[in-house]
């Protein structure tokens, strides 16, 4: 069925709530912008639902989608407008195994469904894409946004490290990831991609200026990391420490001339 087009086109970013909303509507936890994915939705075992957006429909967006194919057989292509010849491009889209969704009026809705297609998939690809949405905390990115950076696990990581050195000030790799979550410490120091660390002593590490920065750019708060361990208890002292400590107390010391009581020799 044709539709009306009417109003500008939308902004990319425009695009990623009503797709989202459609996916979470059918049990996906959807994340933005995940290795290099406008949208990526994972519901259980299932293989990931990838969605690329563009504003209109066009070859570079298609071209897109057929790449994103050697990650999951779902793969849809997100437009904010009706393509003038509808009947056209869903027999394309249904030629390469993709699928199409219109963004109309802030309201996603299914043209066509991916189509049985079986590229040869790169396993690697797969593992790198399901590795970065596990880790990844919440979904701090929108999908189709650009001249920003991504929120990457990595970065969160990062950022995690340097609310620790800022808040405890320096400690070692061995301390971050007793601390917190951040498994990669002592590889996120060591790299130090965004310049936030340095190395104060062998092993040692402290936050620097740029990455006081950092913290503030992406409003991480350093009052919510977690409080250091408490101190523990002073073991108590050794039993026959704490005898002479009471003959003492008595006025009796073992030297003081009073003979213990004899002990009870086996056999007797």
């Amino acid at each position: 069925m044709k539709k009306a087009r009417t109003g500008a086109l939308p902004r990319e970013a425009d695009l990623y709530a009503p797709v989202k909303a459609l996916l979470a509507a059918q049990g996906y936890d959807v994340k933005g912008e995940v290795r290099g994915c406008d949208v990526v939705g994972v519901r259980g075992d299932e293989p990931p639902v990838i969605v690329e957006l563009k504003r209109a429909f066009g070859l570079g967006l298609v071209l897109q989608g057929v790449d994103r194919l050697a990650l999951s057989d779902r793969v849809y292509l997100a437009v904010g407008a009706w393509p003038k010849r509808l009947r056209d491009v869903r027999k394309l889209c249904r030629r390469v195994g993709l699928g199409l969704i219109v963004v109309a009026v802030a309201r996603a809705e299914i043209v066509l469904d991916p189509q049985p297609y079986a590229p040869r998939k790169n396993a690697k690809r797969v593992g790198r894409l399901l590795g970065e949405h596990a880790r990844r905390i919440g979904d701090p990115t929108q999908g189709g946004v650009t001249r920003r950076p991504i929120m990457t696990a990595y970065r969160q990581e990062a950022l995690r490290c340097a609310a620790l050195l800022a808040a405890r000030g320096p400690m070692t790799p061995k301390a971050l990831r007793a601390a917190d979550d951040v498994p990669n410490a002592g590889k996120i120091l060591l790299d130090d991609v965004y310049g936030w660390f340095e190395r104060v002593a062998h092993g040692v590490y402290a936050l620097t200026d740029r990455g006081r920065a950092g913290l503030q750019r992406f409003a991480w708060r350093t009052d919510s990391v977690p409080a250091p361990a408490s101190t523990p208890m002073s073991p108590k002292p050794h039993a026959r420490t704490a005898k002479k400590k009471s003959d003492l107390v008595t006025g009796q010391s073992v030297g003081d001339g009073v003979a213990p009581a004899p002990e009870s020799l086996v056999g007797e």
